[in-house]
């Protein structure tokens, strides 16, 4: 099973693909898609649009893993990556993808085995759970790949 795993953003969007071999995850790709601030959001949408569809192409994976939404302090922000959320999802569901959903405190809560880790554990823990060298960066894409590998976990 191939999973690609969403981080949603605006400014920045994360993504990260992982193979499902046996019980390990083994990495693809991972990156982000990086709109130019102050640039309106209608075009901001369409590049993340268009930039997903053409990894997902390219990566072909059988399920995508996203982010819930969970935020209580900026609402401005909150509306922004919904929006971004929405089009990671729709470009997912035109590519025929089954579409799993997570919230933050699951993906910490699988990786770690704690709801509240905090950023650097997450990260060292998806770089131990790809056997990877270094942590993945930026941390938008090793946030991403978190959610694939919560998937990978979750659907056991």
């Amino acid at each position: 099973m191939r999973v690609i795993g969403i981080d949603p953003g605006t400014g920045i969007l994360g993504f990260g693909v992982v193979d499902v071999v046996g019980h390990k995850s083994v990495l693809v790709t991972a990156g982000v898609i990086r709109t130019p601030a102050h640039t309106p959001l209608d075009e901001r949408l369409e590049e993340i649009f268009d930039g997903l569809t053409e990894i997902i192409a390219e990566t072909k994976p059988d399920v995508m893993s996203i982010e819930k939404l969970f935020f209580a302090r900026n609402v401005t922000t909150a509306m922004s990556v919904s929006h971004a959320r929405g089009v990671a999802m729709l470009a997912g569901r035109k590519a025929r993808l089954p579409i799993a959903e997570y919230t933050p405190m699951q993906i910490k809560q699988s990786m770690t085995g704690y709801g509240k880790a905090d950023k650097k554990q997450m990260q060292e823990m998806v770089r131990l759970h790809l056997n990877l060298k270094e942590i993945p960066k930026p941390d938008d894409a090793a946030d991403a790949l978190a959610t694939a590998i919560t998937h990978q976990m979750m659907s056991r």
